[in-house]
């Protein structure tokens, strides 16, 4: 197998790259940001609200709307039911990132095998194929700005002005601020222009020139929405923007460092990340220094920038896993090209850590998922037998690997090991899943019909109980300002949080309990317990 993979490598990436993204597409629950995206197309098909677009029937401006365009597009064709196929655009976009990523790779004269590596170290990173199974706004402003940096790579390296070259960068970049504003202009396109112009010094006056002219026309598309809707709805989309800068500003403050720690989320590549980015030592081992300095400089400046901004998400970290993979592509050269004559006896023991610990962790799979099973084996034996013969496998490969000094059968297991993981690992997941509290809006779907109610929430909705529910639920109170149904009665989906609100302003009303919605999967001592999927249901009848 390892034989047939150095044979075929470009192949071995795309079978890598399908396996990551498509394989049990639609197995992981869905996540708040997900089904916001969601709910926001559904409401695009069902009324028609595409330019102005809406998030449970209320204006939601905070996020532009190209994303959401493509997946309204997909559900209008197979339906808002079937997760799997309305996370299949967010999947193409990640393809797209990949296919591009490659191309980048290649025009920074690096060789085929380099520029593979690389990019099978992008996709099984861990960060990126999740971002690409998960259909929210992350993956799809990141993907087309790497369109947009490489074909201003191009351009750059051009003779002459080429205006094909140019009309896609500025397009492509107008398209990434039409998915999530300008965040990948600061995350990805900065620091990548600061990393290009720091290492390439050759018509630095003609390159800044193209890069000015890309942004002012991209920016002129890309804000063309933001525009459009702060003229013609101004006091929503203001009330949205002031959400988002408080969000910049309060919501989940880290300090400086927090990022820090970025290498760990390339996942199985952390050691060899972590490696990569001691400049002083791999400088002078490269083949190619200026490419070397120019993606190491692009990961730094990435995470500095990054770390600028008060409000730290683990997420937001995506961009700078691009650039990183490009880096570590440098160390896993190095390693292919002079890892049987390696003398120093440093790197002998940081290669074995490396490679040893896959081994050890392909080890504790084979035995791990027997126990993880236990109680379930005989409903998951289908998953688990083959995940842990495949592992006990990929392991003796690479001790072997270890043992005869041979890289590729150490780098290709890995990455093996990574596939078998999604293939057979994801539907482990369902191992802790219990039945035994869920309970979907169906049952309050019924209790409509029973007393002849309509359904509404208080300000604080729950994305995935929208979207479970197929339709808006209108709330009782919007920006401070409350909207209590005409009706004698009514039901209202609240929890503990709620309790104040509905004191302070239900308190001419009876309220009783009649049913509840919950969506989550697992009993409320287990971990991935989300008590913010769970509501009870309420009869409100005026006294």
């Amino acid at each position: 197998m390892i034989q047939w993979i150095k044979n075929n490598t470009v192949l071995f990436l795309i079978i890598t790259t399908l396996i990551m993204l498509f394989v049990n597409l639609g197995v992981l629950q869905t996540n708040i940001m997900e089904a916001r995206n969601i709910i926001s197309a559904r409401e695009m098909v069902d009324q028609g609200n595409w330019i102005f677009t809406t998030l449970n029937g209320l204006p939601r401006y905070e996020k532009p709307p190209l994303p959401t365009w493509i997946t309204a597009v997909f559900g209008s064709i197979f339906g808002f039911e079937n997760i799997f196929w309305l996370r299949i655009p967010v999947v193409l976009i990640t393809l797209l990132l990949v296919y591009f990523f490659y191309k980048i790779a290649s025009q920074l004269n690096l060789s085929k095998q380099q520029v593979v590596n690389s990019s099978l170290i992008l996709i099984t990173s861990f960060y990126v194929f999740f971002a690409g199974r998960d259909n929210n706004w992350d993956m799809y402003t990141h993907s087309f700005m790497l369109v947009s940096i490489f074909f201003l790579i191009k351009e750059f390296q051009s003779i002459k002005f080429n205006f094909l070259n140019f009309t896609a960068a500025f397009f492509f970049l107008g398209c990434s601020i039409m998915s999530k504003g300008p965040v990948s202009l600061y995350a990805l396109f900065l620091p990548f222009l600061l990393a290009y112009f720091f290492t390439y010094t050759k018509k630095i006056k003609r390159n800044i020139s193209v890069t000015l002219l890309t942004l002012i026309v991209g920016c002129i598309i890309g804000f063309t929405w933001i525009l459009y809707v702060r003229y013609f709805d101004a006091d929503h989309f203001i009330a949205a923007s002031k959400k988002e800068i408080n969000s910049w500003q309060n919501h989940n403050t880290r300090p400086f460092y927090y990022y820090w720690s970025f290498f760990t989320q390339s996942g199985l590549w952390t050691i060899p990340s972590l490696v990569s980015l001691i400049y002083p030592y791999l400088k002078n081992k490269v083949s190619n220094k200026k490419a070397y300095k120019f993606t190491w400089l692009w990961t730094m400046f990435s995470v500095v920038l990054l770390s600028l901004i008060p409000e730290k998400k683990s997420r937001y970290l995506l961009p700078v896993l691009i650039p990183l993979a490009l880096n570590i592509g440098f160390y896993i050269e190095y390693l292919r090209l002079e890892f049987k004559n390696l003398n120093n006896k440093t790197e002998k023991i940081i290669t074995n850590i490396i490679f040893g610990l896959y081994s050890v962790i392909a080890f504790v799979i084979s035995i791990g998922v027997f126990i993880y099973t236990k109680s379930e084996f005989t409903n998951f034996a289908i998953w688990s037998i083959p995940f842990a013969l495949i592992s006990i496998y990929l392991g003796i490969i690479i001790v072997k690997g270890l043992k005869d000094k041979s890289f590729d059968y150490l780098f290709y297991p890995s990455i093996l090991l990574m596939c078998t993981f999604v293939i057979f690992g994801f539907p482990l997941s369902k191992v802790t899943f219990s039945e035994q509290l869920y309970v979907s809006t169906s049952s309050i779907k019924e209790l409509e019909k029973k007393y002849n109610i309509t359904t509404y929430e208080t300000d604080g909705f729950v994305p995935e109980i929208v979207l479970d529910y197929g339709k808006p639920i209108p709330v009782l109170s919007e920006n401070g300002k409350i909207y209590l149904p005409k009706t004698n009665q009514f039901g209202l989906l609240a929890n503990k949080n709620d309790s104040a609100f509905i004191v302070e302003n239900l308190n001419k009303y009876s309220i009783k309990k009649i049913g509840e919605v919950n969506l989550n999967h697992s009993l409320k001592e287990q971990k991935n317990y989300n008590d913010r999927i769970q509501k009870d249901y309420f009869l409100v009848q005026l006294k």
